[in-house]
């Protein structure tokens, strides 16, 4: 008798391997082992009589044969999801969605909106972590993470959930102490706050009249680990911070922080970002009713 052959799961295991870039990473996703996911591509390959991915010590690759593969097997795979929606098309989504987010975005939009969207969807059942450090998605096995600023990863998928102003601030007790600075070259006699941790732009942008667009380095006086933490040692006077007006809007309106050099500010943005991985519509129901969720009721 043939061996059956399971065409929709080797799909789905390659599909998996080439969206994350390696045997033991999609081994974690799917819950087999790295040899399991190894053996069973090799197998497919063999059958199909193709070399589908190349191997190295750190990641695999597509080849033009195995992009070919992989837009096919997604569709497939994409179209197998909706039939199973169809069919199930009275069942309410559910399992455990891992939710990765920054602490501003988590205390200020997720924490509050996360009641209705339990009321929505009662069979999900939702694990937040938050913490301002990037993390591995497939690593941590998370569903979503949020991610403020430029996108690396370009294995992940995204989904914009807005862009927020970039304000440079301090608190009045601060200004009161040492000064409102009133051009760039003030800056020099201030302390900043800075994080410390790697950040892709360590410099400060400002426009001025004598020289257009230009960047300023802050001596960090101190630094800060999380955008949460910078905030409330902004608002405690401990210096001047440079922070998304998303985070600080409300403390602003109170009074607690004031914007300064505010004819200086180029009028830069951050984007916010939902990533996850996943390609086209081959997302599972808990996750996909979350994105829908978090476009349809954040707003910046």
């Amino acid at each position: 008798m043939a061996t059956e052959i399971n065409r929709s799961g080797e799909m789905e295991v390659f599909a998996r391997t080439a969206e994350v870039g390696g045997f033991s990473a999609a081994a974690r996703v799917l819950g087999m082992t790295p040899s399991g996911v190894s053996k069973l591509i090799a197998r497919l390959e063999s059958r199909l009589g193709t070399r589908l991915l190349t191997r190295s010590t750190r990641r695999v690759q597509l080849t033009p044969e195995g992009a070919a593969f992989l837009e096919r097997a997604n569709r497939i795979l994409g179209e197998i999801d909706e039939a199973e929606r169809e069919v199930t098309a009275g069942a309410s989504p559910r399992g455990r969605l891992r939710i990765n987010s920054n602490l501003p975005f988590g205390h200020l939009f997720l924490i509050p909106l996360l009641p209705d969207f339990r009321t929505l969807y009662p069979e999900i059942v939702v694990d937040l972590v938050l913490t301002d450090m990037v993390i591995d998605l497939v690593a941590e096995r998370a569903d979503v993470a949020i991610r403020v600023g430029p996108l690396k990863e370009s294995r992940l998928m995204a989904r914009k959930l807005g862009e927020s102003r970039i304000l440079t601030v301090a608190s009045p007790d601060y200004l009161a102490r040492r000064g409102m600075p009133r051009k760039l070259e003030d800056l020099a006699g201030h302390d900043c706050l800075a994080f410390n941790f790697h950040r892709q732009v360590r410099t400060w942008p400002f426009r001025t009249k004598e020289s257009g667009l230009v960047s300023w380095t802050p001596r960090a006086a101190a630094l800060a680990s999380d955008g949460e933490t910078m905030r409330k040692m902004a608002m405690a006077g401990l210096g001047i911070a440079r922070m998304g007006e998303f985070h600080i809007a409300a403390d602003i309106r109170a009074g607690r922080l004031v914007e300064v050099l505010k004819a200086l500010n180029p009028g830069d943005t951050e984007a916010i970002h939902a990533v996850y991985v996943g390609q086209g519509g081959h997302l599972p129901a808990r996750v996909r009713v979350f994105l829908d969720f978090l476009a349809e009721r954040v707003t910046l």
